[in-house]
């Protein structure tokens, strides 16, 4: 068999990266007199490395992050120094999906919730899980999308069973009258089987009034969080089930 079958036979066996690498590794066999086992083990780390670079790209993908190039790297910390850094980086470690807990990320707009929330979800896949990130008025378009087609049940099941999924701007749009209820059915059926990051600027004080179906979304899915802890601006609510930062 020569170079050109072999790499035909190669990529016939989906093996893509041995097959990319195959000539410039038989090159370096030869010129470093390199033993048979090396060159397989060279060839099988190149094949693994590229499945694990297509997955993360096909699950950055499948994600959807509005903005795919936040990372906890170009994360300003400065804006705020007093921030208790250490608890950001425990939600990166992604301990928490692995606990099925849930987060919750409170403050005014520019104040990086968005960022930090990608940022996560971008270390949750880095780490092999799954992430799928929706602006909460678009997360709500697309199962009124479902409900008109008549695959409600479908798309439920698919927001309900990603181990991360991080609703992001909670409260930013005045909702439809079923928000309470979609939300409460999807938080809920998460529940202590998948986790959930969610980002708010309306939870940080008394709702305005027109936020009613979020108002009520609340009452009966976050109020009864226990433990608040205060430091300059950054709260931090954390529980066996729950994170809550609040930033301003």
């Amino acid at each position: 068999m020569n170079l050109i079958e072999l790499d035909r036979a190669l990529r016939q066996l989906r093996l893509g990266g041995m097959a990319a690498v195959l000539e410039t590794r038989l090159r370096q066999a030869q010129s470093e007199a390199m033993a048979p086992i090396d060159l397989i083990a060279c060839l099988v780390s190149d094949e693994i490395t590229l499945r694990t670079d297509r997955l993360l790209q096909r699950r950055r993908k499948q994600a959807a992050f509005r903005d795919a190039d936040r990372t906890l790297d170009n994360f300003d910390f400065t804006f705020n120094p007093k921030m208790n850094r250490s608890l950001v980086f425990d939600l990166a470690t992604a301990a928490f999906i692995n606990k099925r807990e849930d987060a919750l990320f409170l403050g005014p707009g520019g104040t990086g919730k968005s960022h930090l929330a990608q940022a996560i979800g971008q270390c949750a896949i880095q780490q092999g899980y799954k992430v799928l990130y929706r602006d909460t008025h678009i997360l709500l378009d697309e199962l009124a999308d479902a409900v008109a087609g008549g695959t409600r049940k479908e798309y439920m099941e698919s927001v309900a069973t990603v181990p991360l999924l991080i609703v992001d701007d909670f409260g930013m749009r005045k909702l439809p009258h079923t928000a309470a209820e979609d939300l409460l059915e999807i938080i809920m059926r998460r529940y202590e089987r998948f986790s959930t990051l969610l980002t708010s600027n309306r939870l940080c004080g008394s709702p305005h009034k027109r936020f009613n179906a979020e108002s009520s979304f609340m009452l009966r899915t976050i109020s009864d969080l226990p433990i608040c802890i205060q430091i300059d601006g950054l709260l931090l609510r954390i529980t066996g089930v729950a994170f809550s930062m609040a930033i301003n």
